[in-house]
């Protein structure tokens, strides 16, 4: 099969490109997902996205021990289907502060500050992807949010949801699925690339794995590839672009010898402290009653994204913009998600924002199927470890405020402490925290010679070869990694198509 463009991934970014690529009837696209088509009941009911944590449509990953929270191995979920990871996050539509673009922007040119970016972020907001408010928040929610003002925090606010009448609305919902029947446009589910065609120095293909049988497409133009933090720089690595002493370890041929990929790798950590409640969260999201106030009207507590307020504080007075975001979620959300929750209970936390701890993706071996090996380094700076402690403290001081007084009781499992002391806050750090699931910046992009890919996506030390989606990012924002990844997805678009 040959086309002019292969997108490789249908997530936040993958489906914008191949929407906005394929608009032009006199191009030929080709879409490669590895994962199978969105009918996955639980992906378009947004309470339930727990639910599709490691089921088929899940990749599934597991971080390496995290020495710095008692060893432990966090669970990564990622989506394998389309829309990706849109099909089963939180929903929650938080872009960022300018200053993380102007950020971006210092690595990668003008254009990519908040200034050249800004025409995006406001394209966003007037569709194709619908972004709603919640439609039936719980009352825990309206009373944290009362609890935070009354501790003097500012800006607190309900999270806005990519939802469509009460129903998840992925990025395969608004950009993907509406235009399959174009005649230039095809899509291959449940193909899992394995790695890139080249004929020389230029990238011309791609081999992918359908139902165990290998085959390649070829690209007369570009391969764009949307896999996301992880999946791009793995499959970069597996085709010979990569640390070039690694990739001969696995007997891979180097193409081009690229320390980058794989590293910088960064993510939002978030530590949950759990409360008791007598009722009204979304432990009963499952009765009966719900269940039809969902099928009929859209509402009720099925509706709810989980994390269903937010707010950005700072660790220290002296900082010019937080650097810490606390959510809280009417739900008895422990675990990592993967747990079955024991009765009634709401969550808070802080999510560390700008952490200066980073990882690296790398192989755990030249097999294309073979997970990689994840290792995010969680709060090897010591400086994440005290800004996050902080942000419990704010926690600890806004669960006591009055407004929650006689909503939210003793400390839920497995801390069941009687105070929030440092001693207390110091063990929930180590042993309840987890992935806020943000990795980016496996693929940096920047002007630098160092950078995986330059200010306009392409992949240094090859031709006809791009990565659009959050890899790229070359820091975190203050915010969700969602917005962002659709508008790097309208951006790489544009400058594919000149």
């Amino acid at each position: 099969m040959d086309v002019d463009y292969i997108v490789v991934g249908t997530g936040s970014a993958g489906a914008v490109v191949a929407n906005r690529l394929s608009a032009d009837p006199g191009v030929s696209v080709l879409v490669l997902e590895a994962g199978p088509r969105d009918r996955n009941k639980f992906i378009h009911i947004p309470a339930a996205f727990s639910k599709l944590f490691r089921s088929n449509v899940d990749w599934d990953y597991l971080t390496e021990p995290q020495a710095e929270l008692d060893n432990r191995r966090i669970y990564w979920p990622r989506g394998k289907t389309l829309g990706g990871s849109s099909s089963m996050n939180a929903m929650m539509w938080v872009p960022g502060f300018p200053a993380d673009y102007d950020e971006w922007g210092e690595h990668a040119g003008a254009d990519w500050s908040y200034a050249g970016l800004q025409k995006y972020l406001t394209r966003l907001e007037a569709g194709p992807l619908v972004i709603s408010p919640q439609r039936s928040p719980r009352r825990s929610t309206a009373a944290w949010l009362a609890a935070a003002a009354e501790c003097g925090h500012v800006g607190f606010c309900q999270t806005r949801v990519t939802q469509r009448r009460g129903a998840r609305f992925s990025t395969a919902d608004a950009y993907l699925k509406p235009v399959l029947r174009r005649p230039n446009l095809r899509l291959l589910t449940e193909s899992t690339a394995t790695r890139l065609v080249f004929a020389g120095d230029r990238v011309i293909g791609v081999e992918f794995e359908k139902a165990g049988v290998r085959d390649i497409v070829t690209a007369r133009r570009e391969v764009i590839l949307c896999g996301g933090a992880i999946n791009s720089p793995q499959l970069l690595m597996l085709s010979g672009i990569g640390d070039g002493d690694q990739l001969a370890h696995h007997g891979i041929e180097v193409r081009h010898h690229a320390p980058g990929v794989g590293a910088n790798l960064l993510d939002h950590l978030v530590v949950p402290l759990g409360f008791e409640v007598p009722d009204d969260s979304l432990f009963a999201a499952e009765k009966p009653v719900e269940l039809v106030n969902y099928l009929l009207r859209r509402r009720g507590m099925l509706t709810s994204n989980v994390g269903e307020a937010y707010g950005f504080v700072r660790s220290t007075p002296d900082l010019d913009l937080p650097d810490l975001e606390l959510i809280f979620a009417p739900a008895p959300f422990f675990d990592e998600g993967i747990g079955d929750p024991y009765g009634h209970a709401v969550v808070m936390g802080p999510i560390l924002l700008k952490p200066r701890s980073t990882g690296t993706i790398t192989l755990r071996s030249a097999d294309p199927l073979a997970k990689p090996v994840i290792d995010p380094r969680y709060l090897t700076d010591e400086a994440d470890r005290t800004a996050l402690m902080a942000g419990l403290r704010i926690c600890a001081e806004i669960a006591g405020a009055a407004a929650l007084r006689g909503v939210i009781g003793k400390v839920a499992r497995p801390l069941n402490a009687t105070t929030l002391d440092d001693e207390t806050l110091h063990r929930a750090l180590n042993s309840l925290s987890h992935t806020l699931y943000h990795p980016v910046g496996t693929c940096r992009m920047g002007r630098d010679e160092d950078s995986v890919v330059d200010p306009q996506l392409r992949v240094r030390g090859v031709q006809a070869l791009r990565v659009a989606d959050a890899s790229v990012m070359p820091s975190l924002i203050r915010g969700h990694t969602h917005a962002p990844s659709v508008l790097i997805g309208e951006k790489a678009a544009e400058l594919i198509a000149g």
